[in-house]
């Protein structure tokens, strides 16, 4: 009779979704969001608007939080199939609702957002946490298939994943505003970072089905 073998059965360094891993990558999701938002207040606050320099300063943080928020959950989960894209879902997911209780615990007590951003929503702040939430999930999920392919192929770092997605995303805005859609830089670089990385997802699909 042979020894019993010491290896696992399984691989338990790819797809990892257990619940540790998705409520302690949540919170550093959540906490990295936070960090993002009020540098982005700042920017609006301190950053002069001459030449569109303000402009650009928020994109660029808007740029690397939606990267940041797209990629980071799939590093903790090290997604290679439907689990570990699920697990990294999960923690865009626990990520927003973080962020929420961060937002309204304590930045809208110091009014950290203009009054436009409330009366969007009639005085009201719950009219973007549902939207939040579903943004967030989205990205970490596009995010975790685009891991899950680069991954297949060896490339295992954080840059070769999110390069070519942030490049698509400067094309994008830089496209959009050449158009002349009248939409602030900011906001032109969060929809096409949407747009693309979304793209990036569906291509990486096709390639494996």
């Amino acid at each position: 009779m042979s020894a019993p073998s010491s290896a696992p059965t399984a691989n338990v360094a790819f797809d990892r979704s257990d619940f540790r891993t998705v409520t302690l990558g949540g919170a550093g999701v959540g906490f990295v969001t936070g960090v993002a938002v009020v540098a982005y207040l700042a920017a609006s606050r301190a950053v002069p608007e001459t030449a569109g320099a303000r402009g650009v300063v928020e994109a660029l943080i808007v740029l690397a939080a939606g990267a940041l928020a797209a990629f980071l959950p799939a590093t903790r989960t090290a997604p290679r199939g439907a689990d570990g894209i699920a697990g990294a879902a999960a923690i865009g997911l626990v990520g927003t609702i973080v962020f929420s209780a961060i937002d309204i615990i304590v930045l809208r007590p110091f009014k950290a957002y203009p009054w436009t951003w409330d009366a969007i929503g009639g005085g009201s702040s719950w009219w973007y946490l549902p939207v939040w939430w579903m943004l967030g999930t989205f990205l970490a999920w596009m995010g975790g298939i685009v891991t899950a392919s680069a991954g297949a192929r060896g490339e295992t770092t954080l840059a070769r994943r999110a390069m070519p997605v942030v490049i698509a995303t400067v094309i994008g805005a830089v496209v959009a505003r050449l158009l002349g859609f009248a939409i602030a830089l900011p906001v032109a670089t969060g929809g096409a970072f949407t747009v693309a990385i979304a793209a990036f997802a569906i291509v990486a699909l096709a390639r494996k089905g």
